[in-house]
């Protein structure tokens, strides 16, 4: 039976001596997602960085719009051959071939994984590059033409993010995650240089970009092959036909079969989305990239980190059929979810237009394009609990080999989007898109709840009540803290007007988030929050193990 009442849960790990010691599930999971959560920090900030770029040289202008479209069509096949399907169905069946320790066979299926991702990425690949008038007619683009040439010169991205994904891949496996928290840095920063040192000779600063998101490609999967030869992970290009026969290739292409449809369902939202928001009105799709940028920075840093390091631990536990250690290891991460999520939403619902006006106000990026921001922004943070929770959710299946459950879920969830989306944009346009979101992300969650009780091995159902309970006491303590914020802002934005973007947004800002944070904290305390005093001596734990 799970332990409902406190995230505090035991599970045992081998130290260096091959000896067993008891950690705590939420000081395992700090101890591992520390170092990542800090590089997904820093990688989201410059990812900040970057649209603040953008926002200056491009705005929410017809040509901000092309190279939102062209740099989203790449990123569409990334999430479908790359990054997913490498969590979802590679690293299970690696770890197979780990726990055999026979070097040899490991060696022969990475080669042929090796071998044929790259065969298939580079069809997709060129396939792009013909065919990018066609995808990009469906976005009705004013400048057609630039979206056209700007697709053609990023699509090559898909290759080398590729690439770096079966690099993560590897290193995920074999519990290192440093490497992989290093290339979305790489790729951020190689956009940003480009955007400001390479636009003066090009014709406009959105190609400069371009090129910066293929150099940052090739770095993402040149800084961890190093990494990857150093821990003896070897491979080469094996001949086609065996890397299309090899049985570990044929095990992950049949548990990618079932996730290419759920990962499609997932990318043909943004792709209808997008398509939808483009229709909508000039600058729509830019506004929407800006407010989804700001809700990826609070998700990216605790949901994708948890998330990555969850899924080879609960692969582990399910191949050893460790259901205990793997149920207690899954109620720690949506406890942990919850804590962060919840308060960090009414937070940033309060503080909006502040964040907007602060990071992306400059150049071309005028009171237009604030107000079409913060509408969608308004409807997206909503879903920020539901879209990190099904971060945590998800691995549990994958974990199993199980991928048709979270690809049912996803076509249910696509279909529930799309219809919503379609009703909403036509009188609320990109804010009607968000909701859309921010709805069918909720209807996810709930769906995966349902499909991981059939599971008769994990017995999360009689945590759910007492995780409902929780939501419901952080949404009320969320609202008594956010109530202050409301009331203080406008006078400190008052108090600062005229001073400069950075102090007359950035110091109200960092206010209001003390003032948040410390009645939330004192709230919790008196309260006597369990998850927060589980939370805090995991946290003076992990120093000491470290000191």
């Amino acid at each position: 039976m799970i332990q409902c009442r406190n995230v505090k849960t035991m599970e045992t790990e081998e130290n260096h001596n091959g000896k067993y010691q008891t950690r705590s599930s939420t000081s395992s999971l700090l101890r591992h997602g520390s170092t990542l959560s800090l590089l997904t920090l820093v990688s989201r900030v410059l990812g900040l960085m970057r649209e603040m770029a953008k926002a200056g040289f491009l705005g929410t202008t017809a040509l901000s719009d092309a190279f939102s479209v062209a740099f989203l069509l790449p990123n569409l096949f990334r999430r479908l051959f790359a990054e997913g399907s490498m969590a979802v169905a590679f690293i299970p069946t690696l770890k197979e071939y780990l726990l055999e320790n026979d070097k040899q066979k490991n060696r022969e299926f990475l080669s042929c994984i090796f071998t044929f991702l790259t065969f298939i990425v580079t069809l997709v690949v060129m396939a792009g590059i013909l065919a990018a008038p066609l995808l990009v007619r469906l976005f009705g683009m004013e400048e057609f033409d630039e979206a056209v040439l700007l697709t053609r010169i990023m699509f090559p991205f898909l290759a080398f993010i590729s690439i770096a994904a079966l690099f993560q891949g590897i290193l995920n496996s074999l519990h290192i995650f440093t490497p992989s928290g290093l290339a979305p840095i790489l790729l951020n920063i190689a956009i940003i240089l480009c955007a400001y040192f390479l636009s003066p000779f090009t014709a406009n600063p959105a190609r400069a970009m371009a090129y910066g998101v293929l150099a940052g490609g090739f770095l993402g999967a040149a800084i961890q092959l190093p990494f990857v030869l150093k821990n003896g992970q070897r491979f080469f290009f094996a001949p086609l036909k065996r890397a299309f026969t090899n049985p570990g290739t044929r095990k992950v292409i049949r548990l990618i079969g079932p996730t290419i449809i759920g990962m499609a369902a997932y990318q043909l939202n943004d792709l209808v989305s997008a398509a939808l928001a483009g229709n909508a009105g000039e600058g729509v799709v830019s506004s929407m990239q800006y407010s989804l940028r700001l809700q990826e920075l609070m998700l990216g840093v605790f949901a994708v980190s948890i998330g990555t390091v969850l899924l080879p631990n609960l692969a582990e536990y399910a191949k050893s059929s460790q259901w205990e250690m793997f149920n207690e290891r899954l109620l720690s991460g949506i406890y942990i979810i919850t804590l962060i999520t919840i308060p960090v939403t009414f937070f940033s619902m309060t503080q909006g237009e502040v964040l907007i006006r602060l990071l992306f106000q400059n150049r071309s990026f005028d009171e237009t394009s604030v107000t079409l921001t913060l509408s969608a922004f308004t409807f997206h943070m909503p879903g920020l609990f539901f879209i990190a929770l099904n971060r945590i959710l998800a691995p549990a299946f994958y974990a199993q080999s199980d991928t048709k459950s979270p690809t049912l879920a996803g076509v249910i969830t696509f279909t529930i989007n799309i219809i919503l989306a379609a009703v909403l944009v036509r009188h609320f346009r990109g804010a009607g898109i968000a909701a859309a979101l921010s709805i069918a992300s909720a209807g996810n969650t709930v769906i995966l709840f349902i499909f991981l009780r059939r599971n008769p091995d994990i017995n999360i159902g009689p945590a759910l009540r007492s995780v409902l309970l929780y939501m419901l006491k952080l949404l009320v303590l969320s609202g008594i803290a956010a109530v202050p914020v409301y009331f203080l802002t406008p006078c400190l934005l008052e108090l600062f007007a005229g001073r400069g973007r950075v102090i007359a947004y950035g110091i109200p800002l960092a206010i209001n988030a003390f003032v948040f944070a410390a009645l939330g904290i004192i709230l919790l305390v008196l309260t006597k929050d369990r998850q927060l005093t589980a939370l805090l001596r995991a946290m003076r734990g992990d120093r000491k193990v470290r000191n």
